[in-house]
């Protein structure tokens, strides 16, 4: 029998219900390739970003802007496939939640991290760091609030998705830039802006994600006490 699975616990992503995604899901679902494996996909094309932007930052091929961009959104394919083919196509197995999150933590800091090499701020590097350290936060507070009885909350304004927008627009302009030479002639640059964007927002998420999990307890515990 097929692990049970709480889609309360699952990020809700309209996407899921695009008959292309839907047929692409069942075409690897038909292959002999696990949801492991797609999760552990993410890795794979996160190191690839963070080697493309390391390469960058050396040899200044604008076109590595293009490969990190693709590489963060082949991750997030590899994040909505991986639980299609668990849940919808039936493979889900008692091990998969470790497969699910784990990648995440460690995708998420090796492109943040990797787009700090793009900066132009002389302190682009730590910002990228910070960022990349609230990005973890914001996960662990999703799973402390699960492990404490609440629902999960998926809720931004910086969530993995948003994160993972914001760089892939902010990749994509730096490279027109770059490629019309056009400059603002600023001390910074956009993937800075970006990654002060990504920061702010994500203390934000963490905040507000701090105060559901505080207001869901509370109330729960008071229901408890007015049964009694």
């Amino acid at each position: 029998m097929a692990p049970q699975f709480n889609d309360a616990s699952r990020r809700p992503l309209a996407v899921r219900k695009n008959a292309l995604t839907q047929r692409i899901a069942v075409w690897i679902n038909n292959r002999d390739i696990t949801p492991n494996q797609i999760s552990l996909m993410s890795i794979v094309f996160a190191a690839l970003g963070f080697a493309a932007m390391l390469a960058y930052h050396f040899l200044g091929s604008i076109s590595l802007l293009l490969v990190t961009a693709l590489c963060i959104q082949s991750r997030l394919l590899c994040n909505l496939f991986d639980g299609m083919v668990a849940i919808e196509g039936g493979k889900s197995t008692p091990s998969g939640e470790l497969f699910n999150d784990v990648p995440d933590r460690i995708a998420d800091p090796l492109l943040i991290i990797g787009v700090g090499f793009t900066t132009q701020y002389e302190g682009g590097m730590y910002l990228a760091w910070a960022c990349a350290l609230v990005a973890v936060l914001t996960a662990y507070i999703r799973v402390l609030g699960v492990s404490m009885g609440t629902k999960a909350d998926f809720r931004g304004p910086m969530a993995k998705q948003h994160r993972m927008a914001l760089l892939t627009g902010a990749l994509v302009v730096l490279f027109l830039q770059n490629l019309t030479g056009f400059s603002i002639g600023l001390p910074f640059n956009i993937i800075d802006l970006a990654l002060v964007v990504i920061l702010l927002g994500s203390l934000a998420t963490c905040w507000r994600r701090l105060v559901f999990i505080y207001r869901d307890v509370e109330n729960t515990a008071l229901k408890g006490e007015e049964k009694l």
